[in-house]
């Protein structure tokens, strides 16, 4: 697969990464640990050498799963993996980045993740009540110690970034951008990536699996799916949002592409620097989503696309309001 830089960091990883969560969290469907392991392995073998985990995924279990798929391959691949979230008794509660949370949350995930070093740390969330600079002088000591290489942050205001890069230089921001969350474009989030040299990595980028085409107003979320609290995956909101995907199949049958490759390929055309990262818990995706890097959209036909997808009104935040209320901080 082509190979992309995330901005000046110097971290060199495939140009399509591999969103791990979804293969035993968040979703309805879920795959073994030998699936999950044998999933990523194959990802590796077609060139994928950009993984993204959590601890708060499972908890625990998707980073201990990512470790053992990745055993041994860690002079091949990146893996990123975050810290921010306060996890008790195995549940979520709020936001933690105290200073001595971060260096138990980077040991912990070493272990989980069977390596010596974490390539990229990303703060999952920014916690208000820790300032953003004990946060990135935090991870500035971790990879002093020799512990994390790259420092990342997910979700954040354009002006935290600059505060936490002033720091400890930001590599990486995830955020959700794909074509119908374009928030990067409009919160200064892709102006802060490219003054200061930062990748861009967005999650979501085939919208929780609404950009393939796979889903309608009549899919029935399966219990225990967090799409089930997001405002855009009510009938309602899903039936006007088809729009955006009419468009998308429109385009790729022109193409001779899916729905979820023009997606991708629409993403990897906005910068250079930006690494998209879509999950799936099937091969035959995977093979799918990895084909996207081959997919090129010529300057007219972006800017058709760009333009019809601008007059289509997005229904429906991507969040539940506590949930937005943790972004852009």
């Amino acid at each position: 697969m082509k190979t992309r830089s995330l901005g000046r960091s110097g971290l060199e990883v495939s140009a399509l990464g591999f969103g791990c969560m979804g293969l035993d969290f968040g979703y309805a469907t879920k795959v073994t640990r030998s699936e999950g392991v044998d999933l990523i392995r194959a990802a590796v073998d077609r060139g994928v050498t950009f993984f993204d985990t959590a601890e708060v995924y499972g908890p625990y279990t998707n980073e201990e799963m990512v470790g053992e798929a990745l055993e041994g391959l860690h002079d091949k691949v990146v893996i990123a993996t975050k810290f921010g979230m306060n996890i008790v008794d195995g549940q979520m509660q709020g936001l933690n980045s105290r200073p001595e949370q971060i260096r138990a949350v980077a040991e912990a995930s070493l272990k989980r993740l069977r390596v010596e070093v974490i390539d990229l740390f990303y703060q999952h969330r920014v916690d208000p009540e820790v300032p953003i600079e004990d946060v990135a002088g935090t991870v500035k000591d971790l990879i002093a110690q020799g512990k994390v290489r790259h420092f990342g942050m997910s979700e954040p205001g354009a002006e935290t970034v600059r505060r936490a890069h002033a720091v400890q230089p930001v590599a990486v921001l995830q955020n959700e951008y794909s074509m119908w969350t374009r928030g990067p474009e409009t919160n200064g989030i892709l102006e802060a990536c490219e003054e200061l040299g930062i990748g861009l990595v967005p999650y979501s980028p085939l919208g929780k699996g609404f950009l393939t085409g796979a889903m309608s107003s009549e899919t029935k979320l399966g219990e225990g799916d967090f799409r089930s609290r997001l405002p855009r995956f009510t009938p309602e909101a899903m039936a006007k949002n088809q729009a955006l995907v009419d468009l998308l199949k429109s385009v790729a049958e022109a193409k001779g592409a899916t729905p979820a490759q023009i997606a991708l390929a629409w993403l990897l055309a906005q910068k250079p620097w930006i690494v998209p990262i879509p999950g799936t818990t099937k091969l035959h995706r995977l093979e799918e989503n990895i084909a996207a890097a081959e997919v090129d959209l010529s300057a007219s036909e972006l800017a058709g696309l760009q333009a019809a997808a601008d007059a289509i009104q997005v229904e429906g935040d991507r969040y539940p309001p506590e949930l937005m209320a943790t972004t852009g901080r």
